[in-house]
């Protein structure tokens, strides 16, 4: 939000799960504890930032859950928020397009499919199509990957496979857009800068990842590349 950026929740190495919050600033390159999370400690929760305020909901703190908590950092507070249109999950992505929050996908004990748009004017989830193709392709997933370059949005990884899935809010419809050649992965982190995407760390299996890759939505992926 702003200049600063935020990283609470999650778990420790004793399987604690957390609820502390850290604003980062890097003009001063420092870190500063802030108000605790105000829901419940949890792992896997879902997060953006919009009109200035951060949103953090879903997750597990030992049970699936769909509440939503904001953080206005001029008044370093936590205020509860209108909970997620959808079922209760942990490991679901966001990404934002013109001031309109995207969440979708995650797990509750089996991967899911349905996506909701979040308005910030009105306060409101409104559920979109799902995250559907024609081909039959598996689109289910959790633990993805979700960042927005201009006026589109991008999935992919998670236990859902490898195809990058680019959504259209105009037509509200998802698109094959090739594939991440970083492999098969969960729990990677996703981020978008200057017009091109960036995935990095996460696991599969036992195998733990520190590579960076990045996306450029205007180069054609070139599929007989070996």
């Amino acid at each position: 939000m702003g200049t600063k950026g935020y990283v609470g929740t999650g778990v420790d190495a004793n399987s604690t799960l957390l609820k502390d919050f850290w604003e980062f600033d890097p003009t001063a390159n420092t870190w500063n504890r802030i108000a605790d999370f105000g829901g419940t400690a949890r792992r896997n929760a879902v997060s953006f930032s919009i009109n200035n305020k951060g949103f953090v909901g879903t997750g597990y703190d030992g049970n699936y859950l769909k509440d939503f908590w904001t953080y206005n950092p001029a008044e370093g507070t936590w205020e509860k928020a209108v909970s997620f249109g959808g079922g209760k999950r942990l490991g679901a992505v966001s990404f934002i397009i013109d001031n309109i929050a995207y969440v979708g996908t995650g797990t509750n004990g089996s991967s899911l499919t349905d996506w909701w748009a979040y308005d910030p004017a009105q306060d409101l989830w409104i559920e979109k199509d799902e995250f559907d193709t024609d081909n039959g392709e598996n689109v289910a997933r959790s633990y993805g990957v979700g960042f927005a370059i201009g006026s589109r949005g991008y999935i992919t990884s998670g236990d859902g496979g490898t195809t990058v899935w680019q959504y259209n809010p105009d037509t509200d419809s998802w698109a094959d857009y090739g594939v991440f050649e970083g492999g098969a992965r969960s729990y990677a982190l996703g981020f978008a800068i200057n017009g091109k995407g960036y995935i990095t760390t996460g696991s599969s299996g036992t195998t733990s990842f520190d590579d960076l890759w990045e996306f450029d939505p205007a180069v054609e992926q070139d599929t007989d590349a070996n």
